[in-house]
């Protein structure tokens, strides 16, 4: 259905060179998920939960010889790391459809191409791919 919407716009870099295609589609897909997140999500609440799961951690570390000290600890972890994880669920349910029909239009197109580079398929180049460009785009933005 959407095959050739997306042909037109990666279809030449497919064609060119099929892992140059799939790197600029897995950081412009890795951008926009990213963008999501820092628009869709409140940065500073998520800064001050990520502060605060940093200095718990530390405070566990530092009570290895009080287990109950260390189990209250990990209770307010688990409540923070909660937490955290209920503000990324809006920007997870936007991108998330969008995501299954692009990879449906990946799979269509690189499955036959077999492997892409070092014996790996299509998929495995996108994810470590989108992980390194995860990683980059996240510290340039400051996304937390």
């Amino acid at each position: 259905m959407l095959d050739n919407f997306f042909n037109s716009i990666f279809g030449f870099l497919i064609d060119w060179s099929p892992l140059a295609g799939l790197l600029v589609v897995s950081f412009i897909l890795t951008l926009l998920i990213s963008l999501s997140y820092k628009f869709l999500t409140d940065q500073k609440e998520l800064k001050q939960h990520k502060e605060e799961i940093n200095q718990l951690q530390k405070d566990m570390k530092l009570l290895k010889d009080n287990p109950q000290k260390m189990m209250d600890k990990q209770k307010e972890l688990m409540s923070k790391n909660f937490k955290m994880m209920k503000h990324n669920i809006k920007p997870m349910l936007f991108t998330f459809i969008p995501l299954i029909i692009i990879f449906g239009w990946l799979r269509t197109v690189y499955t036959p191409l077999g492997k892409i580079i070092l014996g790996l398929s299509w998929f495995w180049v996108y994810l470590i791919s989108a992980i390194v460009f995860s990683m980059i785009i996240r510290k340039l933005l400051k996304i937390y």
